[in-house]
């Protein structure tokens, strides 16, 4: 993706300075060396369970040092890779803002908090296990750059695009919150048994896929910014985060009805649904 000298965005707020750590067992983990409490986390979130509780769980524990401020000098690659985040997120406010004048409508921009370790969000404890996720409550996205790491080395699916895929993915879910998506969701969910709410879970997060997959579409259009391979990049990112697959990798086996994202095939696919049609009402996921 060719980014490197372009406007980024100045709604990015940048927390790396004022992350924390855990404790346990004597062992301090923090920016850089998640993959224990991720590893765990990653398990818990393909079984069906929800992230975020689990850090909360943590957080009670007296292992978690919440009171450590680190002294944080970011690398010259991970400065580099935060002014990448800048300019992608920059592109999603021009295009969604673009796609929401198109249809009448006015698109709100999300904040995206880049931080190490673990932050506040609205929420609750936004931790670097849980990897990017979309905070509703207040409308922003937040962000541990060591999880493109992760991506690259454990999932294999390195490469820009396949990290601007997943800030995409994200500020999809600000689309669905604009659009009233997600507050729909969450009341069906609230009046469902966990197999349907898992379903319904899977719907929003393919929605946000396709979403992704729109925005990659017309950010080529609108700047000629793509590279050849960043669509591949992106899909082999898709598809390495099905549920159907970390299942496999951390348990051996899969077990659909605990599925919260989508298979790998069916992120790939209204990935690309997105990227071809460019069209944002082809995505009903929910049909």
């Amino acid at each position: 993706m060719q980014w490197q000298g372009r406007r980024g965005s100045s709604n990015v707020e940048d927390r790396r300075s004022q992350g924390g750590s855990f404790t346990g067992r004597g062992t301090r983990v923090g920016c850089g060396s998640t993959i224990g409490v991720l590893i765990l986390a990653i398990i818990y979130w393909a079984l069906g369970g929800n992230p975020l509780q689990l850090i909360g769980e943590l957080e009670g524990d007296p292992s978690v040092d919440q009171s450590y401020t680190q002294s944080y000098v970011p690398s010259a690659t991970e400065d580099s890779l935060a002014r990448f985040v800048s300019v992608v997120l920059a592109d999603t406010e021009d295009v969604w803002t673009s796609i929401f004048e198109s249809r009448g409508l006015q698109y709100r921009k999300p904040s995206l908090v880049l931080f190490s370790g673990f932050t506040q969000s609205a929420c609750g404890t936004a931790q670097s296990a849980t990897g990017p996720f979309y905070c509703q409550l207040d409308e922003k996205i937040y962000v541990d750059l060591s999880f493109f790491n992760e991506m690259a080395t454990r999932f294999r699916a390195g490469g820009d695009f396949a990290y601007a895929y997943v800030i995409a993915h994200e500020v999809g879910h600000h689309v669905q919150k604009l659009l009233g998506t997600i507050d729909q969701v969450n009341a069906q969910m609230a009046r469902s048994g966990q197999r349907a709410a898992n379903d319904l879970s899977v719907r929003l997060e393919l929605q946000a896929d396709f979403y992704a997959g729109v925005w990659a579409n017309h950010t080529q259009s609108m700047f000629n910014t793509l590279d050849p391979g960043d669509i591949d990049e992106a899909l082999n990112a898709a598809s390495a985060i099905g549920d159907d697959r970390i299942q496999e990798q951390s348990q051996g086996y899969s077990v659909p009805d605990s599925f919260t994202h989508g298979t790998s095939q069916q992120r790939h696919d209204w990935f690309y649904k997105g990227y071809t049609t460019g069209d944002i009402s082809q995505g009903n996921t929910f049909e």
